[in-house]
């Protein structure tokens, strides 16, 4: 799909010159995948904390049922 974008040149020659990708198509993707893994990532940590659990649960002992 082709897209017009409006990418601020210095940023995109810093993320070039960083990610060592050849094209601007290969940066902008690289970096889109990044964004969404750390965007992915950051909903697993807001789970933190959340989640009740047993202390007293043993998973070494359900194993050997």
């Amino acid at each position: 799909m082709a897209t017009d974008l409006a990418i601020d040149d210095d940023l995109l020659n810093k993320a070039l010159e960083l990610g060592g990708k050849k094209t601007k198509k290969d940066t902008v993707n690289e970096a889109l995948k990044e964004f969404i893994v750390r965007r992915e990532r950051k909903k697993v940590l807001d789970l933190f904390g959340t989640v009740e659990y047993f202390e007293d649960y043993d998973p070494k002992a359900s194993r050997r049922k």
